[in-house]
């Protein structure tokens, strides 16, 4: 059986049983929970899952060796595995796992020996590193076998994606069955994002809000926005002028850049925007920082000193719910357009970007918000 065939023969099996553990000894089977639920980090379970599928696919292999680095006949490429099969398979069947590889983590890096339960790997929380050293160490010593834990750890996810769908199918429903009543006022859908962006790990959710605005109000703009690129893609990587970028319809020239800043606007954040629209082949009409912070006047006049050097390109600086309560009064007849819009790119953003957790959020806002509560 090749690493697919695996793979699928350990789905099945653990869709088979999952109501009920597949591992009798209780210690090793509440590492592998542990592992699998650690939402602050997400490696854990990949690599376990990776070294785990070296070991099956070639049983001469030591699971605690997935680095060539390592030599010898019983080391492997357990980042190769990572790429080559889990990744399909993971998004195949939507599991709760990060949608990169473990092995790219920095705790994970440029590693040159086995992970045996003495080494230190530095990362959050520690105790993840600890199990999963624990379980590796506990399938070569044979105290359990690599498919027994593989089919535990696909069963656990499996019951955590069933868990967070059915939470998240009722919600939706909950919202589709208020859908008649009167629609949140402006000034509601306000308080109802700045709720959100309060939460934890929000920095993508800016950049939703604004793309939004702009897709709820294309048609009476006549402007549309750009795909919006990964959220940890560099500007360099992507050849992108800004978080969102906005075209004329019919045109694919960026006519008004938006970049989003969790933090103070700088001096230094406008010589770095001045440098990206001197490179773009077209001229761009404003370059908007959107900040949930303080906005500092002196770099504000300092933006502003550019327009002529730059031949008309304004560059500002706009506070985030600001941008926002002016927009939902301006389009006020389209305000609930823009919530669909919003609600529908933070479902739709991989968990990386908008955790599960910021997900869920905002359903419940938006429920408790529509409901009056």
């Amino acid at each position: 059986m090749g690493a697919e065939q695996i793979l699928q023969h350990v789905y099945e099996k653990a869709s088979n049983t999952l109501k009920q553990t597949v591992i009798t000894d209780e210690t090793i089977r509440a590492r592998v929970d542990y592992i699998c639920r650690c939402s602050s980090n997400r490696a854990g379970v990949r690599l376990l899952m990776s070294c785990l599928l070296g070991n099956l696919d070639n049983p001469k292999v030591d699971p605690r060796k997935p680095y060539t680095e390592i030599g010898g006949n019983d080391s492997f490429s357990g980042r190769t595995y990572d790429e080559r099969y889990l990744t399909h398979f993971i998004n195949t069947y939507r599991l709760p796992c990060n949608p990169t590889t473990a092995f790219l983590t920095p705790g994970l890096r440029n590693i040159d020996r086995a992970l045996t339960t003495d080494i230190q790997i530095i990362g959050r929380p520690r105790e993840l590193y600890v199990e999963a050293l624990q379980v590796l160490d506990d399938v070569h010593r044979k105290r359990i076998n690599a498919e027994t834990v593989f089919v535990e750890t696909v069963r656990v996810l499996i019951n955590m994606r069933d868990e967070t769908l059915g939470r998240m199918t009722s919600l939706m429903d909950s919202l589709k069955r208020g859908a008649g009543a009167l629609p949140l006022s402006s000034e509601a859908i306000l308080n109802l994002l700045e709720q959100h962006i309060a939460c934890k790990n929000s920095s993508r959710l800016p950049v939703l809000m604004v793309s939004a605005a702009y897709r709820a109000a294309e048609a009476k703009l006549g402007e549309r926005p750009l795909p919006l690129h990964s959220h940890n893609a560099a500007d360099l990587q992507t050849g992108s002028i800004g978080d969102v970028e906005i075209c004329l319809i019919g045109d694919d020239n960026v006519v008004t850049a938006y970049e989003m800043k969790m933090k103070h606007v700088t001096i230094d954040d406008i010589d770095s925007a001045i440098t990206k629209i001197s490179h773009y082949h077209a001229r761009i009409n404003n370059y908007i920082f959107i900040t949930t912070e303080i906005i500092e006047r002196a770099v504000v006049e300092y933006a502003a000193k550019f327009y002529e050097e730059t031949g008309g390109t304004e560059i500002v600086i706009l506070d985030c719910l600001g941008f926002l309560k002016h927009f939902l009064h301006l389009f006020h007849r389209i305000r609930t357009d823009f919530l669909n819009a919003y609600q529908e790119m933070v479902m739709a953003e991989p968990d990386s970007a908008v955790s599960q957790a910021l997900k869920e959020a905002f359903l419940v806002l938006r429920q408790a918000a529509e409901s009056g509560e």
